[in-house]
């Protein structure tokens, strides 16, 4: 069944509803809200109206003529949806702290989470897909009655109708979000990016997602490139999905779909790599994403769930979860694994903590890591974790200023950079890890970091090795060795004086260990030490009491210091390229998870044996106690970095790096690009 097939069946069980909702809600424009408080009036005649524009863009979807609209007709379309969140954010009911202001704390928080998953439906409008359209629009009539009866009027009663509307339609939410991550038939975007006019960007529009300069002006520079260049860019990124198959024994003929994850604007990228991912028989699911929308409105409502999240609304979505799971358990282990395209280049966000904000409460944060724990748990069995693979590769886009051209022409390079050299010049660092009790890392320059890495020993050095020799498959660019440490006797402190994690900039972020595992953490963001620990809390620990150190590795990519150092972009790097740069130590899980019994080799043929430490082996007793769902890896710059130096069981010592520099014998080409470097 196609989408459109899919949507048909949809529709036609909530047409008679929509409509039906829709004369009620355009009552409500009509006369401006008037039956309501006065102090309610505006929010609930910008919401009527914006109900009104989705409905009209759903039937537009459906008669096709949504997609001949010009560049101009979408951009008017685009900046009406998102006049909220963008240009007026700061004065609008998506913003909480507005709400706030306006309505006051009882319900302003409430109605502007509302506003905020309104924006997620827009798609679904997009695509002519009703359904969505006609739950929101039925749930906002219900409150707006509440509202009507001012006397009897009741936050308690608002917050039922929220909780009643997410607990009856977990079904519909849980099972299209699982179906459209492993079923091709969901097809609305592959059919943008294999069918559109992709020379003109009026198909930009077509998404129903925020289109800013980032999107247009990315679309316009890759229209520029030849066909060869576009070419040889999806052949680097398909390839390296190949490769990671091939790499750990793993046969990507019982295969049969690849998620592609994609900023939207390289849509002639990701057509080249659908030809190609079809050529090995993988048909593609596409999952595109916005480079531009305002993070500030996103950070305000990650934990608006918090208004109405209980532990009896978490069991019932994995209850739904289980039974889609298990309806599907045919086609699921199809699903070889995401391909993303990640970005790199927009400025460095340090959100706003406003306490007008929704936040989890301790409760919360709880059952949170257990619905992450659990949803995990049941992805993994029914799509096989260990027989899937990824790849991930990142270019920059326009908003990295007036030498974008140069700096992505630079990147295509170092995603091309030579295989075998370093692969070759990794094994000699690695033949000196192996000999290692513990890594000690020592920063300098303001680097406070001094840290000791206790390493798996190795019962067979000949056959065995504890380091994984990295180049470019699953992790484009090539260039870093990496191992899951021993917790215990790993102690110490790592700082880094500035890094970017995802999408969050923290300041002078420490992390204390203690026999692995994080004791003590700070950074400089945020007047308020209490902020500070809950910036980290939110970004690093994801709710978590603590993490281990899940990886430590010694990044060799010196090429991409240097442009980083060459175009002062450091601090915009994503961490796929970031982690090439220096050594950088993950918290939370093993590089991995759920393939700890996966044996892979290096290329000398030596079996990695380092895939467990003292939490993950739980997967053998208890799997809830193995995993904590997150990894997220921490750089320091090789100009922050005084020393990693091996520590023998006998107390003898060899650096691997000293004063920022490489000094294993053989690795000298690696500082090539340093010593190059203008002071």
């Amino acid at each position: 069944m196609s989408f459109r097939e899919i949507n048909h069946k949809n529709n036609e069980e909530y047409w008679e509803r929509l409509e039906l909702v829709m004369e009620r809600i355009e009552a409500v424009s009509e006369e401006e809200a008037s039956s309501v408080e006065e102090l309610y009036r505006g929010y609930f005649f910008e919401m009527s109206e914006l109900f009104l524009v989705l409905y009209k863009l759903a039937e537009a979807s459906l008669s096709g003529k949504l997609a001949e609209i010009s560049t101009l007709e979408g951009k008017k379309i685009n900046r009406r949806l998102y006049l909220d969140v963008q240009e007026d954010y700061a004065d609008s009911y998506a913003n909480p702290a507005y709400a706030v202001s306006k309505m006051g704390w009882e319900y302003g928080p409430l109605l502007s989470a509302l506003d905020a998953r309104l924006h997620g439906i827009y798609t679904s409008c997009m695509e002519g897909n009703i359904r969505y359209l006609c739950i929101y629009a039925e749930l906002f009539v219900e409150i707006y009655n509440c509202f009507e009866d001012a006397q009897n009027l009741n936050v308690h009663e608002i917050r039922k109708c929220i909780y009643s509307f997410m607990h009856d339609y977990t079904e519909i939410f849980n099972a299209d979000a699982i179906c459209r991550l492993i079923d091709p038939e969901y097809d609305y975007f592959t059919q943008i990016v294999m069918e559109a006019e992709l020379d003109h960007p009026a198909y930009l529009y077509r998404y129903g997602l925020y289109i800013g300069k980032d999107e247009t002006e990315s679309a316009h520079f890759l229209h520029s490139l030849t066909k060869q260049q576009m070419q040889a860019m999806a052949d680097t990124f398909t390839e390296g999905y190949r490769i990671g198959f091939e790499t750990t024994g793993k046969d990507i003929s019982k295969k049969s779909v690849v998620e592609i994850r994609y900023p939207l604007g390289f849509e002639r990228m990701v057509r080249a790599a659908v030809h190609n991912f079809k050529k090995i028989g993988l048909q593609p699911v596409l999952r595109p994403y916005s480079i531009s929308l305002n993070k500030q409105f996103t950070y305000d409502h990650k934990e608006d769930r918090g208004l109405w999240l209980d532990k009896a609304l978490i069991e019932r979505g994995l209850e739904v979860d289980r039974t889609v799971w298990e309806k599907h358990k045919a086609i699921a282990p199809n699903y070889g694994g995401p391909a993303v395209i990640e970005i790199f280049g927009t400025k460095p966000f340090s959100p706003e903590q406003k306490e007008e904000r929704v936040t989890y409460t301790d409760k919360q944060r709880e059952i949170d890591v257990y619905e992450r724990s659990e949803k995990s748990q049941l992805i993994n069995h029914y799509i096989h974790g260990e027989e899937r693979s990824f790849t991930i590769i990142a270019y920059p886009v326009p908003s990295i200023g007036e030498k974008y051209e140069e700096i992505f022409a630079e990147t295509v390079h170092i995603n091309t950079l030579d295989y075998m050299l370093y692969r070759n010049m990794q094994q000699k660092i690695i033949d000196v890890l192996d000999t290692a009790d513990r890594v000690h890392i020592k920063g300098c320059n303001g680097n406070r970091t001094d840290l000791y890495v206790k390493i798996h020993p190795l019962s067979d050095p000949a056959k065995e090795t504890a380091f994984e020799n990295c180049v470019a498959d699953v992790n484009i660019p090539v260039g870093e060795v990496f191992t899951s440490p021993v917790l215990q006797k790993t102690e110490g402190k790592l700082h880094v004086t500035q890094v970017y994690l995802g999408e969050f900039l923290f300041k002078n972020l420490e992390l204390d260990f203690e026999n692995g595992r994080i004791t003590a953490y700070s950074c400089t963001n945020f007047d308020s030490e209490d902020e500070n620990h809950k910036y980290i809390e939110d970004n690093i620990l994801f709710h978590h009491k603590t993490l281990p150190m899940g990886e430590f590795a010694i990044g060799t990519n010196t090429t991409a210091y240097r442009m980083a150092r060459k175009y002062q972009i450091a601090d915009k790097l994503p961490i796929l390229i970031a982690e090439k740069t220096g050594p950088h130590f993950a918290v939370g899980d093993t590089c991995y998870t759920y393939d700890e019994d996966n044996m892979t080799y290096n290329p000398d043929g030596k079996a990695i044996i380092a895939r467990d430490n003292e939490i993950s082996i739980w997967r053998k007793e208890d799997i809830s106690k193995a995993y904590f769902n997150c990894h997220t890896d921490i750089t320091i710059p090789y100009d922050e970095l005084g020393a990693i130096t091996v520590v023998r069981a006998d107390g003898t010592t060899t650096d691997i790096i000293r004063n920022g520099r490489f000094v294993v014998p053989g690795t000298e080409p690696l500082n090539e690009p340093l010593d190059a470097m203008e002071p």
